[in-house]
């Protein structure tokens, strides 16, 4: 492994809680496995975070609880973390790219001042609609994805009341979107921010795959608890939309490997310009 040119580090942020997150992520990264290795740092258990100048890549997954709460050290030594990956791509020219998934991407959005995280009135979980927004229909992470895609979401919180001003300045911008609920006066969470050209972070779970949702289901108290929130027929709804090959298959076969083949790009590109 150690021969390989680029180095991914995976932030574990799942706080010791058996998931398919990890199982899926490595799923994806692993299709490009002739050009990269990786490394999984588990940051809220261990407070395990990498050293910045032995890797090139980072995907902070998904977890458990409420983002608005650390234990006063690992969630500061992780905000430490992504400061000084912004301060090397401001100071270097070989740029570090990372990807904040659910979890993580609510507490980048709390670091940077973006927006306001609150918990909501009740779990979004199950096969969502994502729309993207005008700059999200030009984002290249969202190339081959149709406006709307299809993506497994499951949260207790979300991202809500943009800081326009504060998205103005750091060049950020918000790529996607929740669906429009005429129904409910709920204001419309973000599902996706370009932090900068080499930051960025969605609320959904980009990762997710049919076989990672189906094996969830086999636990029966999580079945009944899924069914109960949704009522049957959007439960059975959501495995129809689970087996379309335009759907999450399409989501799971396209988003993160985009982020990867952009972030290597563009590593490749930049080390081979260096060296000449």
């Amino acid at each position: 492994m150690s021969n390989k040119i680029i180095k991914i580090a995976l932030l574990d942020m799942y706080n010791g809680e058996p998931n398919q997150g990890m199982r899926c992520i490595i799923d994806v990264v692993n299709r490009f496995s002739p050009v990269v290795s990786f490394e999984i740092f588990d940051v809220r258990v261990k407070c395990e975070l990498p050293d910045i100048n032995k890797f090139d890549i980072y995907i902070s997954t998904g977890g458990p609880g409420n983002p608005l709460i650390g234990d006063g050290n690992w969630d500061v030594k992780y905000y430490e973390f992504i400061d000084s990956l912004n301060k090397w791509n401001n100071e270097n020219a070989i740029k570090k790219h990372v990807l904040f998934i659910c979890h993580s991407f609510q507490m980048a959005c709390l670091h940077f001042g973006l927006a306001t995280v609150t918990k909501r009135n009740d779990t979004s979980f199950g096969v969502m609609t994502i729309h993207k927004t005008k700059e999200g229909l030009v984002d290249p992470l969202f190339e081959g994805l149709a406006d709307p895609f299809y993506a497994i979401d499951s949260r207790d919180y979300q991202v809500v009341q943009p800081k326009l001003s504060i998205f103005a300045k750091k060049g950020a911008k918000i790529i996607s979107l929740e669906k429009i609920r005429d129904h409910v006066q709920y204001e419309r969470a973000i599902m996706a921010v370009r932090f900068t050209d080499y930051f960025v972070g969605t609320q959904f779970h980009p990762e997710a795959d049919p076989i990672s949702f189906v094996s969830h289901l086999r636990n029966k108290e999580a079945k009944e608890k899924i069914r109960a929130m949704k009522g049957k027929r959007k439960f059975r709804n959501m495995l129809e939309d689970l087996l379309d090959d335009d759907k999450i298959y399409r989501t799971n076969e396209t988003l993160i490997p985009n982020f990867l083949r952009i972030a290597i790009n563009d590593l490749m590109k930049t080390k081979k310009m260096l060296s000449n």
